[in-house]
């Protein structure tokens, strides 16, 4: 992978990383939806004008109603439900949870798309849910919390699980930057009502506004453009390694302004979701097979 490639995706996972430690501090004053309201929006507009420039505007007409769903599936309820969970977990485990997408990508496709699984890969799944039992296990026994936010977190990663297929079941063939800023607009219409009833009744804070227009135009808008970058620079399947970079920097960017502190439990059970969505995605065969290539 060129050095241009590998600065992108490490950029990547930190901007990614540094989006729960938004979530976190103005999911609070804002509420979860009316934050879904601001994120969805603002990205919105910085995605559209790129999908103009490019051309691409002709796919959100032509895949309207996939994309509609896609907006539900992918961005409304995930997001709202991140934004729920980060009332009361911390941003590094809201990131490690987060991780467990593509396990749940995986269980769908073999479900509804009858892709088979390896045996690798369901010794992968086992594993992941493994380390979310020990993460859960040590946030609910030791009374810190109920199990509810642990729960929507991971009902937001199977959504991204459930979109991934819906996506290569119905959009094959459309632009991915279309389908993506489509999403957002049709997430912030979405929940728009329910944005409204929430809307706090006294103004964020400055800090709270800040950390909401930096999820929105960094974690969200500039964010995708990036990934998508890499996808047709390097191919998806090294691109999708950013997930194992997000994590990390979500523990990072928590100790460093949050002041968050990772147990040692929290970590064992991290190493393991990490552990099994690699065995799940066939990445350990990846590098061990190809490794990285230097840059020409």
């Amino acid at each position: 992978m060129p050095i241009r490639e590998v600065l992108a995706l490490v950029l990547l996972g930190a901007i990614w990383g540094a989006s729960f430690m938004f979530m976190r501090v103005a999911a609070p004053e804002f509420g979860i939806f009316a934050l879904v309201e601001v994120r969805t929006v603002l990205a919105t507009l910085v995605l559209l004008p790129v999908v103009l420039l490019k051309k691409q505007q002709g796919d959100m007409r032509r895949f309207f109603w996939p994309i509609f769903a896609i907006g539900a599936i992918n961005t409304a309820i995930p997001f709202a439900l991140f934004n729920y969970a980060s009332l009361h977990l911390e941003a590094g485990v809201n990131a490690i949870l987060n991780a467990t997408a593509p396990m749940f990508g995986a269980m769908v496709a073999f479900i509804w798309l009858h892709e088979r699984l390896s045996k690798i890969a369901v010794a992968g799944l086992g594993l992941g849910f493994v380390g979310v039992f020990v993460i859960s296990e040590q946030k609910v026994s030791g009374g810190q919390l109920s199990a509810v936010p642990i729960v929507a977190a991971c009902l937001a990663t199977c959504c991204y699980g459930i979109a991934a297929c819906m996506m290569k079941r119905w959009l094959t063939g459309a632009q991915p930057l279309a389908v993506a800023t489509g999403s957002q607009a049709v997430a912030s219409v979405l929940l728009f009502p329910l944005a409204v009833m929430e809307w706090p009744q006294t103004m964020p804070s400055a800090n709270a506004w800040t950390n909401a227009v930096a999820l929105a135009v960094a974690g969200t808008g500039i964010a995708y453009i990036l990934y998508f970058h890499l996808i047709s620079a390097v191919g998806p399947s090294k691109a999708i390694t950013v997930a194992y970079l997000v994590p990390l920097f979500a523990i990072v960017w928590g100790l460093i302004f949050l002041r968050e502190a990772m147990s040692l439990q929290t970590l064992i059970g991290g190493a393991c979701i990490l552990s099994g969505v690699a065995m799940t995605t066939g990445i350990t065969k990846l590098f061990g097979r190809r490794g990285f290539a230097p840059a020409k």
